[in-house]
C-alpha cells in the first residue's frame, strides 16, 4: 500500500511538471503571434520608431490598420488571399487523393518491382526542390501553363511524402479486413472506398494540415509561375510591401494576422485527427 501511494505520487508529480512545460512552451510558441497582433493595432511609424512590442498604448492602437486591408492598392489583398485559398484547395485535394491510392496500392498489394517504386518515392523524397526547379520550369513554359493555377499545383499532384505517410499508415491495418470484404464480393475499388477509406481518416485529417501549410506557405514556385499581381499568393503579396521605397507596416501586420487565421481554422477542426493520424501505429494491443 504504501509503495502503490509513493508511485502514485510520483507519477502525480511528473504529470504536473509535464503539464507546466507543455504551457511554457505553448505560451513561448504565441509569443511570436501576440508581438505580430499588437504591432497590427498599430501605425506603422510606431513600429518603425520601437519595432515589434507588446507595449499597448489606447490612443493610438484600433483596428484601422484591418479597414486598410480594404483599401491598399484596390484592394488587392484579397485577390492575394483568393489564389492562395484556391490553390491550397486544389493540392491538397488532389494531393490526398493520389497520395492515398499510390500509398494503399504500395503498402497492401505485392507486385513485382513494388520495393523498386517504394525506393524511387524515397529518392524524389531527398531530392532537393531547387534541383528540379529548372527542368519544371521548362516544362511549365512548353506546355503554356505560366501563370495559371494548374501550373503551380502539377509539381505537388502526387506528394512523396504523403505516399510514404499513407504506405505505412496502410502496413499497419490488419489484411484480415480487406479478404472478408473480398470474399464478400467487394471490388478493389469498393474494397479502398468503402472499407479503407473509413479506417484511414486519422491519416487523412494529419496529412490534411501538412498539406494546407506547405501550400499556403509556398513561395518559391508561385513565385516563379504566377506573373500576375492579382494571382499572387498571400506569401508574395506580403513580401512586395517591403520594398527599399518605402515599407507598408499599416498593411504587413494586419495581413500578416489575418493570413494565419485559416491554418488555424484548419488544425482546430482536424486536430483530434491529425494528432491520431501522427501516433498511428506507435502503441499496440
Amino acid at each position: 500500500m504504501a509503495r502503490n501511494k509513493i508511485e502514485g505520487k510520483k507519477r502525480t508529480v511528473l504529470s504536473i511538471l509535464a503539464t507546466g512545460l507543455m504551457v511554457l512552451v505553448a505560451i513561448f510558441a504565441m509569443v511570436p503571434f501576440a508581438f505580430m497582433f499588437m504591432s497590427s493595432l498599430k501605425p506603422g511609424t510606431d513600429m518603425m520608431r520601437y519595432g515589434l512590442t507588446l507595449r499597448f498604448d489606447p490612443e493610438i492602437s484600433s483596428f484601422n490598420n484591418y479597414t486598410a486591408l480594404n483599401t491598399y492598392r484596390d484592394g488587392i489583398y484579397w485577390h492575394w488571399y483568393k489564389s492562395s485559398a484556391i490553390i491550397m484547395v486544389m493540392q491538397t485535394v488532389t494531393g490526398l487523393f493520389f497520395g492515398s491510392i499510390v500509398g494503399y496500392g504500395l503498402g497492401i498489394y505485392r507486385f513485382k518491382g513494388r520495393n523498386l517504386i517504394f525506393t524511387l518515392v524515397l529518392i524524389v523524397m531527398m531530392l532537393p526542390f531547387e534541383i528540379l526547379l529548372l527542368p519544371m520550369y521548362q516544362m511549365m513554359i512548353k506546355a503554356k501553363l505560366m501563370n495559371t493555377y494548374i501550373g503551380v499545383i502539377i509539381p505537388y499532384l502526387v506528394p512523396p511524402f504523403m505516399i510514404f505517410f499513407f504506405r505505412q499508415y496502410c502496413l499497419g491495418i490488419p489484411t484480415e479486413l480487406l479478404e472478408a470484404a473480398r470474399i464478400d464480393g467487394c471490388s478493389d475499388y469498393a474494397v479502398f472506398w468503402r472499407i479503407m477509406l473509413p479506417i484511414m481518416i486519422p491519416a487523412f485529417g494529419a496529412m490534411t494540415i501538412l498539406s494546407c501549410m506547405n501550400s499556403w506557405n509556398n513561395l518559391l514556385w508561385p513565385m516563379i509561375i504566377l506573373q500576375d499581381n492579382k494571382m499572387h499568393t498571400i506569401p508574395i503579396g506580403m513580401g512586395t510591401t517591403i520594398t527599399p521605397y518605402g515599407n507598408a507596416y499599416d498593411v504587413l501586420m494586419p495581413g500578416a494576422v489575418m493570413a494565419v487565421v485559416p491554418i488555424v481554422i484548419i488544425y482546430l477542426c482536424a486536430q483530434k485527427t491529425f494528432i491520431a493520424g501522427l501516433t498511428a501505429g506507435s502503441v499496440k494491443g
